[in-house]
């Protein structure tokens, strides 16, 4: 359908992009994490592609997602998929049926983990612990406890935490994240470790352990949140022009009177808005990709958008690109005030997707 913006999945990028981390990561496993349906690609498409390239474990955030992921995979592709949101009670029927592996961060999950081990014997599962963040995990003092009963009626295989600060390599919470995860470790030095996630990959050897977790990076994001040259984009958005007009000085362009026009412009009008997945505030500060060079945004809206131009020759059907290699995620959420996990999450199904490899 040519009048309608276009998503373009590169499985080829997603597949090297692995492979590039698996080289920072310099042994340690690559354990992509692909909730939120692969960070908006298409957890189907994404996962297939991921498990070709050499990865073994996953990473979802809600149960029905380790479930789709399961049935995606499939029995001929037996991954192991932790749940980052844990056992909650009452699920652990369903976990047990897809074979998931629950990250107990919680007392209240680590005795539903208990409870569930007298009725089908102990379930496998992943401790995490807080290190900093303070949105989840065990305390020191619940993991201690653990590890003073030998994690009785569970079966560990993996501990891991999370980093809170480090997209900014000189945080001095990355430093004390890991003295605390050190501390963690030492209960159970046994187990398969795991700190980092993209950003954390990048920091260097002692924040890695013997798993990673890239999710952003994976995806074409930088692990900095600024675009990074050994980071390939995977995702492209592009869409057709529809109208080519000049609005001349004194006129308003779009809804409100917040852009009345100082001077002459001559704009394309795209087939792409905020229903397509673009941040409405990327009007008068993000750019597009026309005929070889960036052009200003000037209004985001449900539907549409306009691009200034200037007197480059355009036609209706013309296609723009709004976020891909010539217009980097990083750059797209550092003009609208997010980060490119926003960027790609948002993106709606509207856009006509396809899947390529390169």
């Amino acid at each position: 359908m040519p009048h309608r913006a276009r998503l373009t999945v590169d499985l080829s990028a997603l597949a090297r992009n692995f492979g590039t981390l698996g080289t920072v990561a310099a042994g340690a496993e690559v354990a992509p994490v692909v909730k939120a349906d692969g960070y908006g690609l298409g957890v189907k498409r994404t996962s297939e592609a991921l498990w070709s390239a050499g990865a073994r474990s996953f990473f979802v955030a809600r149960l029905d997602e380790g479930e789709a992921l399961r049935r995606s995979l499939g029995p001929a592709r037996p991954a192991r998929i932790y749940l980052l949101d844990g056992l909650v009670p009452g699920t652990t029927a369903r976990v047990r049926r897809s074979g998931l592996t629950p990250m107990l961060a919680d007392p209240v999950q680590v005795a539903a983990a208990r409870s569930a081990a007298t009725d089908g014997g102990p379930l496998e599962v992943g401790l995490h612990v807080d290190t900093g963040m303070n949105r989840q995990g065990l305390s020191q003092d619940a993991l201690s406890d653990l590890s003073r009963d030998g994690a009785r009626g569970l079966n560990p295989v993996l501990l891991m935490s999370h980093l809170g600060s480090a997209a900014t390599p000189e945080h001095p919470r990355n430093t004390l994240q890991l003295q605390r995860f050190r501390q963690a470790r030492s209960l159970f030095p046994a187990l398969p470790a795991s700190l980092s996630a993209s950003a954390g990959t990048f920091l260097g050897p002692d924040w890695r352990f013997d798993m990673v977790r890239p999710g952003v990076s994976l995806f074409g994001g930088g692990p900095f949140e600024r675009p990074d040259p050994r980071i390939e984009a995977v995702a492209t958005l592009d869409a057709p022009i529809l109208y080519v007009r000049t609005i001349e000085a004194g006129e308003w362009l779009g809804y409100g009177s917040g852009l009345r026009l100082d001077h002459r412009i001559r704009v394309a009008v795209v087939a792409a808005g905020y229903a397509d997945g673009l941040l409405r505030r990327g009007g008068g500060r993000a750019s597009a990709w026309f005929a070889g060079a960036r052009r200003p945004v000037r209004i985001v809206n449900m539907d549409l958008m306009a691009i200034e131009i200037g007197d480059t020759p355009a036609w209706p059907g013309d296609r723009v690109e709004l976020m891909g290699a010539n217009l980097p995620i990083d750059d797209l959420a550092t003009a609208t005030d997010t980060v490119a996990h926003e960027c790609l999450v948002r993106l709606s199904t509207r856009a006509r997707r396809r899947y390529v490899r390169s």
